[in-house]
């Protein structure tokens, strides 16, 4: 799936690419044809005002009135020889012309940015020198705008595209993930079920009882694991419970399989309880999964500190070892499927604990505070 979420996203790449490319190369030509063009209006233009205005009384001036007329987009100015607009302009402001005399002067310096003057010499007078400056019509300068906004519409479609491919690619992993689940839970149901009639029967042999209680212990153990997996996939129920109970319990169990150096501190801030919805199982995959990173940063010895603090709307259970720390590079990727630095394991524990607290608890799991040689400290927030 990953394979072809990435050869999607090279496929629109290079469509993309290719689409605004061809568009732009495109647009040029219409946009040097159209220029061209225009210069060609205008030229005809200026040759029609000075035919006009030194043309005989009873000379025919209706082509060049009509080629007047007929230029509604193009805007020109007129200058003389010393280069100082006249009152032959067309399709400026002709408000902003008449009552702000640096108006036509602004114009003039923004067309000359645009395209070389085009002058009139007097064949009778050739001391009458004047220029004509002129800009792009709307429809050239749309053409030439045009690449611009479809890369836009191009980005937005490529955007949308991927996101919807991303979200898709989601749902699969997060089917694999509940399927994968829930096979394990079924996959241990059945001996786990033959265990429990065999502490059963032990139970009832003379001389075996102190095995049977350790061994069910272990079953029981072995049935929560199960059970822990069945819930993956399915929507938890949350029900009101005492966090600072449960932790405790958690802690306790840990404790009892951690070495005799490594020191176990719960602190409540003087809270006889601390209530909030979670699905019991669940939450405590979460706090053990946190406490046995804890116990594998240390390496035998050191300590484990979970502090409960409840506020307003929510509670932070922050769960700081002394151990090696996390780097800088590594934290950014600590939640992510796949990764460990320890040389056994799958490294889903702690993305297994997100996706447990961030999608069946509506709650937060982050890295508050990591030191390298100090140790790391974990923030569960949860809403009361």
């Amino acid at each position: 799936m990953l394979r072809q979420l990435l050869n999607w996203r090279t496929a629109l790449a290079l469509v993309a690419i290719m689409i605004v490319s061809g568009t732009i190369l495109y647009s040029q030509y219409l946009a040097k044809k159209i220029a061209r063009e225009e210069k060609e209006k205008v030229e005809q233009w200026v040759e029609a005002v000075n035919y006009i205005v030194n043309s005989d009384l009873d000379a025919d001036t209706r082509l060049a009135s009509m080629i007047l007329t007929k230029n509604k987009s193009i805007p020109i100015i007129e200058t003389d020889e010393n280069d100082k607009p006249t009152v032959n302009y067309i399709n400026v402001d002709t408000f902003a012309a008449a009552h702000d005399s640096g108006y036509l002067p602004r114009k003039i310096q923004q067309f000359k940015g645009i395209h070389s003057p085009i002058e009139w010499t007097d064949p009778k007078n050739p001391k009458i020198r004047n220029r004509y400056y002129y800009g792009d019509s709307k429809l050239l300068y749309e053409v030439r705008y045009y690449p611009i906004v479809q890369l836009c519409i191009v980005a937005l479609f490529i955007i949308i595209t991927l996101f919807s491919l991303r979200s898709n690619y989601r749902s699969v992993q997060n089917q694999v993930w509940a399927g994968m689940a829930k096979e394990t839970a079924h996959q241990l149901g059945t001996p786990v079920s033959s265990l429990e009639g065999w502490v059963e029967m032990l139970k009832d042999t003379p001389g075996s009882e102190k095995i049977a209680t350790e061994l069910e212990k272990d079953v029981n153990r072995l049935r929560l694991v199960s059970d822990r997996f069945g819930k993956i996939g399915s929507t938890p129920h949350l029900e009101p419970t005492d966090l600072i109970k449960q932790i405790n319990s958690m802690v306790d169990y840990m404790r009892k399989r951690a070495t005799g150096k490594i020191i176990f501190t719960v602190n409540t801030h003087d809270h006889p309880t601390v209530v909030a919805g979670i699905s019991a199982p669940l939450f405590d995959w979460v706090i053990e999964n946190l406490l046995k990173n804890a116990l594998d940063a240390m390496e035998g010895k050191g300590s484990i500190t979970v502090d409960i603090r409840e506020e307003a709307a929510s509670v932070l259970i922050d769960v700081t070892d002394s151990g090696k720390g996390i780097s800088k590079q590594h934290i950014a990727n600590v939640f992510k499927p796949g990764f460990t630095t320890k040389k056994r394991g799958w490294g889903l524990g702690l993305s297994l604990s997100r996706r447990i607290i961030e999608q069946y608890h509506k709650g937060q799991i982050y890295v508050k505070h990591s030191e390298i040689g100090k140790g790391t400290t974990f923030r569960v927030v949860l809403k009361k």
